[in-house]
């Protein structure tokens, strides 16, 4: 089995959900994705239920690139080897897209601007139906580390507001906790009534607060999906002297930061979520951040 190219991309979590005001953004955390292009069937199964490979390669084809020499479309496989959650809020099938895009420029060596991927991956999560508003936000946040402010209705190539480095890795710690299948898929009406909790968190970005902006979102969030545990374990967390928390995405991975020289307070939220959420899956994480990792576009 041959690889013919390869491509990496991260997960991501929520500062402000795009469905509410049609501006998202998203910080770029340290759960990283690898996606091969092979010349054969991976020995370890692709799991993408939904499609979205399918419908990036579709979306590829459509732009009008190439293939490997001496490959037709059938000939071509995938392997995908990610330490992102499915399904949690995560950014998986953002960063899955942009990894893959990568792969197939290093096997057909065609270059392509950031945003000619993000436009593409948009396409292919529209199509696959794994978006409410085409991911676009999300695309751009697992493609570079720190956070971006993204107008989702603008033009791509204009949509991008702010640029900021990121939060250091050294200085916080980010636990995941991860509540099972998503069981509510939002629709873009459930969020216009959280208005004023999205406003909040756009004004946070604005002043480069970015945990402000994670704890107003998650609020908006929670109560956009009637996620009445979500917010309730969000508010432990805080009883907990957690700095921030919140819902990401469309939920239902809770996301909570804490200094990293904090290890007592670390250990006391794993213990806390542990006991009153057994079924739960907790990670420890952390972001990242542009100053840190010395990454570009």
């Amino acid at each position: 089995m041959a690889v013919l190219g390869k491509g990496e991309a991260h997960g991501a979590c929520s500062l402000l959900h795009a469905a509410a005001l049609g501006y998202g953004a998203n910080i770029a955390l340290n759960l990283p994705i690898t996606v091969r292009l092979l010349d054969r069937p991976s020995k370890r199964e692709v799991v993408d239920d939904d499609g979205v490979l399918d419908a990036l390669m579709n979306a590829w084809n459509d732009a009008g690139h190439p293939l490997p020499d001496g490959f037709e479309l059938d000939d071509l496989h995938w392997g995908v080897v990610s330490k992102i959650p499915k399904a949690q809020g995560l950014k998986s099938s953002a960063a899955m897209c942009i990894a893959a895009l990568r792969a197939l420029c290093d096997a057909t060596g065609t270059n392509l601007t950031p945003e000619a991927m993000v436009e593409m991956a948009a396409d292919a999560q529209t199509t696959a139906g794994v978006s409410l508003t085409g991911s676009i936000d999300d695309a751009w946040a697992c493609m570079a580390p720190g956070w971006k402010l993204i107008d989702v209705q603008a033009p791509i190539a204009e949509g991008v507001l702010m640029d900021e480095p990121g939060l250091s890795p050294t200085e916080w710690v980010v636990l995941l906790v991860l509540r099972g299948p998503r069981e509510v898929r939002p629709t873009l009406e459930d969020f216009a009534p959280q208005v004023t909790a999205f406003q909040q968190a756009l004004a946070a970005l604005q002043d480069l607060n970015p945990l402000v902006a994670l704890t107003w979102n998650g609020r908006g969030t929670a109560a956009a999906l009637r996620d009445i545990e979500g917010r309730k374990m969000t508010n432990d967390s805080y009883m907990n002297n957690a700095r921030a928390a919140g819902i990401s995405g469309s939920g239902p991975a809770l996301v909570i930061v804490v200094p990293k020289n904090a290890t007592p307070t670390i250990e006391r939220i794993k213990s806390w979520y542990s006991m009153r959420n057994p079924d739960a899956e907790i990670l420890e994480t952390s972001f990242l951040a542009r100053e840190a990792t010395g990454e570009t576009e």
